[in-house]
């Protein structure tokens, strides 16, 4: 039977060491600064913005919550970041996507300075990722990383395979991944005998966005699984894209869903915010 990997153990481990780093800037004369901007009224991003305030509030980081209406114009929206730029309280800017229509995406991440881009998209920082040299990683797959520091996963030679081809988590951790001299096959839904490639994997991150859809008897004895998906299925019930209860019999540590990956998510991003507030405190 499977380890389980307690992502909320290993998120409430990172957050000790966030908030000394936290104290110790401080004392320097800074206090991190992290701006959240909330377009709309979306529940799930609403839910997630608080979970971000309660998390700044307990590390000591200091955080502002901009709640702009859906009716907001591109244009607001950008000036607004521009101010935020220029704010020499704030070290960290993350806009909660998704952003109602008509407002670009796109031009709304690339406003966001690069060394205040804590959520990792800006281009800038997605091409420092890809030559190996990161300002700022984006905090799910950065979490991944983590989660496989903590298990003291050496992923020097390995075979990883991942399942998932998204610029927010498989893209990036697939780079992360050959940084640390793994070899990395990305799959999707389409690639063709998904099931034989995914038996090969010493491990598999899962991060394709269908319930269950990597069965049991496709893991490979003795494989890490890091599932970052999470799916409702029917009223109340949330499962990865992994069958966990199939895969926990075949596997070495998989990671549950929920408590797995997702815990890591909003610890990697203040992570990212105390790094930012270093580099402005020259610590």
């Amino acid at each position: 039977m499977a380890r389980i990997i307690d992502g909320k153990q290993i998120a409430a481990d990172l957050r000790v060491k966030i908030a000394a780093d936290v104290t110790r800037l401080q004392g320097a004369g800074v206090t991190p600064g992290l701006a959240v901007v909330l377009v709309g009224d979306d529940p799930a991003s609403r839910v997630y913005v608080s979970m971000k305030e309660k998390a700044c509030a307990a590390a000591g980081i200091f955080s502002v919550e901009h709640k702009l209406a859906a009716e907001t114009t591109e244009r607001e929206l950008l000036d607004l970041i521009d101010s935020l730029n220029r704010d020499e309280k704030i070290d960290g800017i993350l806009v909660q996507l998704p952003l109602p229509d008509p407002i670009d995406e796109g031009k709304v991440l690339e406003a966001i300075l690069p060394t205040k881009d804590v959520d990792g998209f800006h281009p800038y920082n997605v091409g420092r990722l890809v030559t190996g040299n990161p300002l700022f990683q984006p905090c799910t797959p950065y979490g991944v990383m983590k989660m496989l520091e903590a298990e003291k996963v050496d992923l020097a030679g390995k075979d990883v395979v991942i399942i998932g081809r998204s610029n927010i988590v498989g893209k990036p951790v697939a780079l992360m991944c050959l940084a640390e001299h793994a070899t990395v096959t990305i799959c999707h839904s389409r690639t063709r005998d998904l099931a034989d490639k995914v038996r090969k994997a010493d491990v598999v991150i899962a991060a394709v966005g269908r319930p269950e859809m990597i069965k049991g008897d496709w893991i490979k004895p003795g494989a890490i699984v890091i599932d970052v998906g999470v799916n409702r299925v029917g009223d109340k019930k949330l499962v990865g894209d992994v069958d966990f209860a199939g895969a926990s019999e075949r596997a070495a540590a998989i990671t549950p869903v929920p408590g797995g990956v997702g815990p890591m998510t909003i610890s990697m991003l203040l992570f990212n915010t105390v790094v930012s507030a270093g580099r402005r405190a020259a610590v």
